[in-house]
């Protein structure tokens, strides 16, 4: 039996690209649910994590990092954030104290404010060697009689001290809820199969060192749980380029070899199971701008 006091809703984690949400939202939940690199625009889809406790149930939703409006995958992106921020039913904005044009920091605060949502905010990277930049922010933040902390993800002890600065103020802004909005043993809604892309396109950003990464998607082709013992799994890595493909596949196969490799192990977590994994490279030349290609891939808004 719930308590009168019970709090569920949706915490959408805003910021510039590269601010670190997707870390931070891993912390938070305790679980891997977000990839993450220190490549910019690494979040495509918006990714959903759980917390849930006897008092309330959060439900964060990482949004992709906010940038200029353009066409095709740039123009899924910028809207998928700013989805975000009109459904959400609270913000946190991450601040991330490296950025190289800070006044756009308070831009994506003022976002916030323009929402009406309830909103805290998050400075986050404290760790870097740039010590007067998170009192600056501070200064600016504090007319806005917003809930306001400061932190580092870079080490575990670094999570849970900020993990715990975060929920010392979160509860109170969520919603009450006659229920939680999600099974309370879960940590995810995805499914294995969308898990089990994400951590292909994030082996792909971790060791591909080019140009590459932000052309590159992953199409799954088959995914085949029929046998207790193993899975098959089939997947289509796309770029955008055809000169991008012996790049992905690397000198006598070596580098789609260590990507299959590494993404291998991590999903036999996910599934319980052995894996098969197959990957093949693809060009589509310019499949970001293809409408039928992102549609395929699910880089698509979803009709309100």
């Amino acid at each position: 039996m719930k308590n009168e006091n019970y709090r569920a809703g949706f915490v959408g984690l805003i910021g510039l690209p590269n601010s670190g949400k997707s870390t931070l939202m891993n912390a938070l939940v305790g679980e891997k649910v977000s990839i993450v690199s220190d490549k910019p625009q690494t979040t495509r889809r918006r990714q959903v994590g759980l917390l849930s406790t006897k008092e309330y149930q959060a439900v964060f939703v990482d949004a992709p990092g906010l940038i200029s409006a353009k066409k095709g995958l740039h123009e899924f992106l910028h809207q998928e954030a700013l989805d975000v921020i009109r459904d959400s039913d609270v913000l946190i904005c991450v601040l991330n104290i490296d950025e190289k044009e800070p006044k756009r920091l308070m831009e994506i605060v003022e976002l916030a404010k323009e929402s009406g949502k309830p909103y805290m905010v998050v400075i986050h990277k404290t760790d870097l060697p740039l010590l007067h930049r998170p009192q600056i922010l501070r200064n600016d933040l504090e007319s806005l009689g917003v809930p306001i902390v400061s932190g580092s993800s870079s080490t575990k002890g670094d999570q849970v001290e900020l993990k715990e600065k975060i929920l010392d103020v979160l509860p109170s802004l969520i919603p009450n809820s006659p229920a939680p909005l999600f099974l309370e043993d879960l940590y995810t809604p995805s499914t294995v199969k969308e898990l089990t892309v994400e951590v292909i396109r994030e082996k792909c950003f971790e060791l591909i060192h080019q140009e590459v990464p932000f052309g590159i998607a992953v199409r799954p082709l088959l995914f085949d749980e029929g046998s207790p013992k193993i899975t098959r799994i089939f997947c289509e890595i796309l770029v955008s380029k055809e000169n991008h493909v012996s790049i992905v596949v690397g000198r006598k196969a070596a580098l789609i070899k260590e990507i299959g490799m590494k993404a291998r192990k991590e999903i036999e977590k996910l599934v319980g199971t052995k894996v098969f994994l197959d990957l093949k490279v693809s060009a589509y030349k310019n499949w970001d701008r293809s409408s039928h290609v992102m549609k395929e891939l699910g880089y698509v808004q979803p009709q309100h």
